[in-house]
């Protein structure tokens, strides 16, 4: 009884940690939002995009930029277009990982709905000494914002299935890696400024949190009906 005691107290504690850490995620990623929306369009400070762009310039090459353009490619438009259904369509086959593969396609969807309804909302100007020709508008970064989104829901995936500590850190950091990089790889090709990016990335892991929370409770009330119905 002793030992099944400690056992529900530290699981509480557990669980405890893990309410505040999403919720100072939450609220760190919805503040950092409004301060570079602040920053961008109501103080007009560029300092922030200037001395990135500058960080750039001292790293720029062809061999690196080859490598930021492959870098880039693994959150633009057409490998999100594909390569999220394909996932779906992988995670399908297993009945455990049905409703995560719901997951992924909703979220990566409705991010990349809800980026281009901001981009059009902000009207930001892409920087006019881009290396690459990009249509579209600046802000918040689509790359940022919505491959945020689609890897952030990955790491999800992999903690909720991966059962090797090893392995599910590993994947984690290769994943979060990989999300940073994008980010730079568009202030390094010019495409997007540094405010860009970090709001795409706040928003993108707001709308990752929030979207799991609704989904979430949208899995209690279908678990609960199906529950009544059997009974």
């Amino acid at each position: 009884m002793k030992r099944l005691t400690q056992k529900l107290l530290s699981l509480l504690a557990l669980l405890s940690v893990e309410i505040i850490v999403l919720w100072v995620t939450f609220f760190g990623c919805l503040l950092l939002f409004l301060f570079m929306a602040n920053e961008v369009f109501v103080e007009r400070d560029a300092g922030l995009d200037e001395a990135l762009f500058r960080f750039a310039d001292r790293h720029t090459s062809p061999r690196n930029t080859r490598l930021m353009i492959g870098i880039s490619f693994f959150a633009s438009a057409e490998y999100l277009m594909v390569v999220p259904p394909i996932v779906v369509l992988v995670f399908s086959f297993f009945k455990g990982l049905r409703w995560l593969a719901l997951k992924v396609l909703l979220i990566s969807m409705s991010s990349a709905i809800l980026n281009q309804a901001m981009k059009r909302y902000f009207e930001r100007p892409r920087p006019e000494l881009a290396m690459l020709e990009q249509s579209g508008l600046s802000f918040p970064s689509g790359h940022a914002m919505i491959g945020g989104a689609f890897y952030g829901v990955l790491i999800y995936v992999v903690w909720r299935t991966v059962r090797n500590t090893l392995w599910r850190w590993l994947l984690t950091l290769l994943l979060t890696l990989l999300i940073l990089l994008i980010g730079y790889s568009r202030i390094y090709l010019k495409v997007h400024y540094a405010t860009d990016v970090l709001a795409g990335y706040a928003m993108g892991i707001l709308w990752l949190l929030l979207s799991l929370y609704l989904m979430r409770r949208l899995e209690k009330v279908f678990v609960k009906k199906v529950e009544q119905e059997q009974a």
